[in-house]
């Protein structure tokens, strides 16, 4: 396949599709705003599961430098009730194989290092895109400067500036967010924290509200307060004020066992606001030669483990595809597509029942059923 493929978005999709074609001989190149790999953080762990993200990485023949990002025993996961009442506690049985846990970041890094100088073109903000005929597309970036290409693939997230190109589709707030606070040092500094967060995941689900912490490297707490309410909620929060904002926040959560709240209120930083928002359930678009959509961009969804993995196998099965079908992108995009909306929309499906069941009245009991695979909701 002699098209140069444009990627727009230096996320883990974008990432993988540049590398499976790398491994394949296509030339490639991706498009990121942010001006560096490192202008911000990456975010926590995550799952890469072996039905989707490892697979992705097969394909992108980086087992072996997954496999050395893997940290050990984090698989151990525990559900409480709001007064700290253990509910369900299962350890990390030391096989790994399934679900094993890494940092984002270094997950991106091992990608970014796999791809030749000057692949990623860091600082390049899209302001437009627009189709000239005959499946070639011009982007248009913030600083004026164009690009024409025959194959775009947008791979930039909830908010794509390629999607209009194919879809007139926009994501719309679930009416659940997100506030995410550290605690470091946590085994000396947060020990009562610490103990009960365990070696792995932690999850507090209640009506309308749950929180949620990890162990992620070192000796850090990453937690993730959700809540039920509108985004105006959210707006008369002042979140540049830590302590005023911890403290509205811990409100919501009052009763609660102290050694939960304290996952709040004991943050080392200030805790920052992420609105859910989803795209469709069952988002496709028909066939628009020369483009196409990889993860977010494509199937936004609520949070539900699945995001990454999904977008990860995008790129690999998009770029093997490409392979394939070296003299005929449309066969390609074709074949991809196809194989991808009835699988992310099955994922999106399974998105929504688990945050219905997380937020639902009894939230801890319906959680516990999941994991011991008594699920009655079904």
């Amino acid at each position: 396949m002699s098209t140069h493929v444009t990627i727009i978005g230096a996320g883990l999709g974008g990432l993988t599709l540049a590398r499976v074609l790398h491994v394949h001989g296509i030339p490639a190149t991706v498009y990121e705003a942010e001006p560096s790999p490192t202008a911000r953080s990456q975010g926590g762990m995550l799952d890469i599961h072996d039905y989707n993200g490892q697979l992705a990485l097969k394909a992108a023949d980086l087992t072996e430098e997954f496999c050395g990002l893997i940290l050990e025993g984090r698989q151990a996961m525990r559900v409480l009730d709001s007064d700290g009442t253990v509910l369900f506690d299962k350890a990390d049985d030391g096989t790994g194989g399934r679900r094993p846990e890494v940092q984002r970041g270094e997950l991106r890094q091992i990608l970014l290092d796999s791809l030749p100088a000057g692949t990623v073109r860091w600082g390049h903000k899209v302001s437009d895109t627009r189709a000239l005929g005959d499946g070639r597309h011009e982007v248009t970036f913030a600083d004026g400067s164009t690009v024409v290409t025959s194959l775009l693939v947008g791979a930039d997230g909830a908010w794509s500036r390629v999607r209009p190109l194919l879809s007139s589709a926009t994501p719309e707030y679930t009416g659940h967010s997100v506030v995410e606070t550290y605690l470091f040092e946590a085994d000396t500094r947060h020990p009562a924290a610490a103990k009960t967060v365990g070696g792995g995941a932690l999850m507090v689900p209640a009506q309308r509200k749950e929180i949620f912490a990890h162990r992620e490297t070192g000796d850090t707490l990453h937690t993730y307060v959700g809540l039920a309410r509108p985004l105006d909620w959210f707006a008369a929060i002042d979140f540049t004020d830590a302590t005023a904002a911890r403290a509205l926040i811990a409100q919501e959560f009052d009763g609660w066992a102290p050694e939960l709240t304290s996952l709040i209120t004991d943050g080392d930083t200030a805790p920052v606001l992420r609105h859910h928002y989803a795209l469709p359930n069952g988002h496709r678009w028909d066939r628009v030669p020369g483009v196409t959509l990889v993860g977010d961009a494509a199937h936004l969804t609520a949070p539900n483990g699945e995001g990454a993995n999904l977008a990860m196998l995008d790129g690999a099965e998009l770029g093997d595809s490409l392979a394939a079908h070296p003299d005929d992108i449309e066969a390609a995009l074709t074949e991809y597509e196809q194989a991808m909306f009835p699988r992310t929309a099955e994922t999106a499906a399974e998105g929504a029942e688990l945050l219905e069941a997380l937020l639902s009245e009894n939230a801890p009991q319906r959680l516990v059923d999941m994991f011991t695979g008594h699920d009655q909701t079904r």
